[in-house]
């Protein structure tokens, strides 16, 4: 009741804030003034409602659109979401930054967006590649825009990517529409990319077709498994062969140290909105001295009536690309998450405790690298969880129906054979609570628990 009176009161708040929008910058007029004196009313009633922890629960903010709690209401522990959780700092910027073009303010020329100082999106733009050990950086609608400014870039039609075969469906379409061929990678019985495969993988692109690949793009940590893979081999053999090589920092980038010069990478990718307590869509992409003309080159192209030319806007990015309150959330988290990396050690004790716990439960299985190097992990529960789905008259809705009585959400939903979760950012009394609960559901359908 309390979460939802917050969000009642805030919203009062904004319609209180709507009367100023609409009024002349001297002050409000009578009927203004009426009509704010009743919202200040109607807010004192909420804030006394807070207080008590009574009334009726908010359940929508407008017209079909529910209103989301699932943060404050639940322990989340959906794959995808945790890293991009925002602080804050970042709800507070959303909340003054929302509007579209709010970003632009103060931008003066040359009119670029990494050029602005007020905010201070120039410094953020520095303080970000030394953040990921690299020369230069951009800001993208995420990481996949910034997967497609590099293949944009450097790729011909016919050329050869090489990726993992865990790589995300992004990397793909942005090798597409390129023009470019994807060659997998083997990541093995052990689901993990080596030096040693890549190398192979080369030699026998080499081999097949004559031609060398022209781009490698490989994650530090997958989707699919969360398996920490061996960047550092894959930048050794970049080097080697003098293949350009995109790390994919999608799942590391803001969660734990990222450095894309020793780690040997030409091109380093982040997501805002999955690792770096940004809204979406929000990514970054970072490059070498080599590289960034490259990437970052500025507009040759010129119109034939009117001559105009654009030399100061980057074709990768269109221009410009986070305007607004993407941008100015992944500012605002910034500090935070530039601390918060200091701490992946600890996350990852986090996650291997729920692990230790969970395969206490018989019939449950880690299908990722175990020990976990990430707080991202797939499990198997068809030995356990789902032997109760067969004959429960929900099925495997049973599990998530336990687990929401409980407060906790973001598995998938009806899944009781194979699926991933999350434990990035839970505390210690929130991850204990979590192995708990799985354990009192196995012991409440007579599983057995060591």
């Amino acid at each position: 009741m309390r979460v939802r009176k917050i969000f009642e009161a805030m919203f009062l708040l904004e319609d209180m804030r709507e009367i100023f929008r609409n009024a002349l910058p001297t002050g409000l007029n009578e009927a203004q003034e009426s009509e704010f004196q009743e919202y200040l009313e109607r807010l004192q009633q909420v804030l006394d409602e807070l207080k008590a922890g009574k009334g009726t629960p908010l359940k929508f903010i407008t017209d079909r659109i529910e209103l989301r709690a699932r943060e404050e209401e639940f322990i989340n522990i959906n794959p995808i979401q945790p890293g991009g959780r925002l602080t804050a700092e970042a709800r507070k910027a959303l909340i003054a930054y929302g509007d579209g073009y709010s970003i632009c303010d103060y931008c003066l020329a040359p009119f670029k967006l990494e050029k602005i100082r007020r905010p201070p999106v120039e410094e953020f733009h520095a303080e970000l590649a030394e953040f990921v050990g690299m020369d230069a950086v951009r800001v993208f609608p995420g990481a996949r825009r910034a997967f497609q400014a590099v293949t944009s870039a450097i790729l011909e039609k016919g050329d050869i990517v090489l990726v993992s075969d865990l790589a995300h469906y992004t990397e793909f379409l942005a090798v597409e529409v390129a023009g470019g061929i994807v060659r997998e990678v083997p990541s093995g019985e052990n689901h993990v990319i080596t030096g040693e495969a890549l190398a192979q993988k080369i030699e026998e692109v080499r081999e097949k077709t004559g031609k060398m690949p022209k781009l490698i793009m490989i994650e530090h940590y997958d989707y699919s498994f969360g398996n920490e893979h061996d960047v550092r081999g894959v930048g050794k053999v970049a080097k080697e062969y003098e293949i350009p090589f995109l790390y994919n920092g999608a799942y590391s980038v803001g969660m734990r140290p990222v450095n894309g010069k020793e780690i040997g990478a030409d091109f380093v990718v982040g997501s805002g909105h999955k690792g770096m307590a940004s809204a979406a869509p929000s990514g970054i992409l970072a490059t070498t001295e080599e590289f960034a003309p490259v990437i970052f080159r500025g507009s040759s192209v010129q119109g034939d009536i009117s001559g105009r030319k654009f030399p100061a806007k980057e074709p990768e990015l269109l221009g410009c690309t986070l305007m607004g309150a993407t941008l100015v959330t992944m500012m605002a988290s910034f500090p935070k998450v530039k601390e918060r990396v200091k701490h992946w050690d600890e996350e990852v004790r986090k996650s291997n405790f729920f692990c230790e716990e969970f395969l206490r439960i018989e019939g449950n299985k880690i299908l990722s690298e175990f020990p976990r190097k990430h707080t991202l992990t797939k499990v198997d529960t068809r030995e356990s969880f789902d032997k109760i789905a067969k004959t429960h008259k929900r099925r495997g809705f049973f599990l998530s129906d336990e687990l929401k009585k409980r407060g906790i959400v973001g598995e998938f939903a009806g899944s009781t054979k194979v699926w991933k979760l999350n434990t990035y950012g839970l505390s210690w009394e929130q991850v204990k609570y979590l192995a708990d609960a799985f354990k009192e559901i196995a012991l409440k359908y007579n599983l057995n628990v060591q």
